[in-house]
C-alpha cells in the first residue's frame, strides 16, 4: 500500500489499495500502526466499506477514538468523514473539540513549513480539514 499526500497542487490523498481487507485485520492495523500512512489507509479502506453499506464500521469507534487528538489533517478529515457517515453520538463531542483546536492554532498563527532553508516559505496546508469537521458536526444537528 502507498499514500500520496496532499500537496500545493492536489488538495487530496491519493491511496493503492492492492486488496480489501476484513474489519478485524484494519481494527488489528489501527490498533498498532507503524506510520501515518498506515492509519490513514486503514480509516481509508473503512471509508470504503461505510459507502458499500457496511454497518458494522460503528462498532471500532474505540479503536478509532484514540486517533480523536491527532494533529494530523489526514487523520482528521477522515476520522470526520467517518464519524459523519455514522453518526456515532459519543464521537460528537470530539469532532467540536477538533474543530475548537484547529480553529485556536490557526489563530495563533500555526504555519506550515515548505521548506527548511534560512528562509522557510510558510504557506498554509493544501486543505483545512474543518472543511470536514464542520460539516460532520452539522450532520449530527440535522
Amino acid at each position: 500500500m502507498s499514500v500520496s499526500y496532499p500537496n500545493q497542487y492536489r488538495n487530496y490523498c491519493v491511496i493503492n489499495l492492492p486488496r480489501r481487507r476484513s474489519i478485524e485485520e484494519i481494527k488489528n492495523s489501527l490498533e498498532n500502526p507503524a506510520t501515518e500512512a498506515e492509519v490513514i489507509e486503514d480509516l481509508y479502506e473503512l471509508n470504503l466499506m461505510l459507502d458499500e453499506g457496511n454497518k458494522d464500521v460503528a462498532e471500532l469507534y474505540p479503536t478509532l477514538s484514540k486517533y480523536n487528538n491527532t494533529t494530523s489533517p489526514n487523520v482528521q478529515t477522515f476520522l470526520a468523514g467517518i464519524y459523519r457517515k455514522t453518526k456515532i453520538p459519543d464521537a460528537f463531542g470530539p469532532l467540536v473539540a477538533m474543530l475548537i483546536r484547529n480553529s485556536i492554532a490557526q489563530s495563533v498563527g500555526a504555519a506550515h513549513v515548505n521548506n527548511k532553508s534560512a528562509n522557510p516559505i510558510y504557506l498554509p496546508p493544501p486543505f483545512d480539514p474543518n472543511e470536514e469537521i464542520g460539516g460532520a458536526i452539522l450532520d449530527y444537528l440535522a
